[in-house]
């Protein structure tokens, strides 16, 4: 039997008691030609997007204010997008407490500070069995790592700290490495032996890849240990750093070590698994907050630089 609804006298509410997410006071403000950035800022719509971008540069505001650690984790293809010189610059400003890299970041900066250029083409060296093959890169790289790790330093600290004693490194002023090393921002290296075009060259020593690593975990726990009031950015790094990251948490936790106003942002042009819930969901979980902006490195890193300098001027 066919037999329609019928759902007798329907019972309304005049729309100006229902409650509603979006008001006009939330839409954007157009900007007209001439204004300032904090004026375009100003007139993003204040809903999804719009709103957490302003969000995060007042968080790393608030973490800056209250000298609370800012730990920036970057994959490699932060670097190969040319933003260097702009983390460079919220370094000098008191926006870099600490970097975290995984090993392509690593390489695609130590090649730019020392040659000016990264980023091999995979598809036309595959072939010929010249992948990965640059003689300074696996030799100095790697030299760098192995002296270092047997002087009881982390990968981070070796690497910076060759960068520091060459001395003349000619794209010095492009490399977060050398800034590092010269404004004593902590860096750490997070590896995955057998991922990096390093560890294909017999210089690589297993040994030194994998102590220098597990060294560079502790000191990031040691970072992540003060971030309460602070800011973790998991910045291109879909697998390595958003792991590393939990279970430094986890370690901090055990010892009893609150980590509460802690905010976390992932930023990366998909919302890839593990940043969602290793970064943006599970540390924050009652303590904190966590964001995920969605888009290009290149586009949405130096919005959120200019987003802050541009208040904290």
């Amino acid at each position: 039997m066919y037999r329609a609804f019928d759902p007798g006298p329907l019972k309304t509410t005049p729309l100006a008691e229902r409650p509603s997410k979006v008001t006009v006071s939330q839409f954007a403000r157009p900007v007209g030609a001439g204004r300032s950035f904090a004026d375009w800022l100003a007139g993003l719509p204040d809903l999804l997007a719009g709103a957490d971008l302003r969000a995060v540069a007042a968080a790393l505001r608030a973490a800056q204010g209250r000298q609370a650690p800012i730990l920036w984790g970057l994959g490699g293809h932060v670097i190969k997008t040319g933003l260097a010189p702009v983390l460079i610059g919220l370094m000098r400003e008191g926006f870099v407490s600490a970097l975290a890299l995984n090993g392509a970041a690593l390489i695609h900066d130590f090649e730019i500070a020392l040659a000016g250029h990264t980023s091999e083409d995979v598809d036309a060296a595959l072939g010929p069995g010249t992948f990965g093959m640059a003689e300074e890169t696996g030799a100095w790289l790697n030299g760098a790592i192995n002296d270092g790790v047997a002087a009881g330093e982390g990968i981070g600290q070796a690497v910076t700290g060759w960068l520091r004693r060459r001395g003349e490194v000619p794209h010095a002023a492009s490399s977060l490495l050398c800034a590092a090393a010269e404004l004593d921002v902590p860096v750490t290296v997070h590896l995955a032996l057998g991922t990096d075009v390093t560890h294909m060259h017999p210089s690589a020593s297993g040994a030194a890849l994998g102590e220098g690593s597990l060294r560079d975990f502790g000191y990031v726990t040691d970072t992540v240990s003060r971030l309460a009031g602070g800011v973790y950015l998991n910045c291109g790094s879909a697998v390595i750093l958003p792991e590393v990251f939990l279970k430094a948490v986890a370690l901090v936790r055990n010892a009893g070590i609150p980590l509460d106003g802690l905010t976390t942002v992932s930023l990366d042009f998909i919302r890839h698994y593990r940043p969602q819930t290793n970064v943006v969901q599970r540390p924050v979980h009652g303590v904190g907050r966590g964001y995920s902006l969605v888009g290009h490195h290149e586009i949405l890193i130096p919005l959120i630089a200019a987003a802050v300098l541009e208040r904290n001027a």
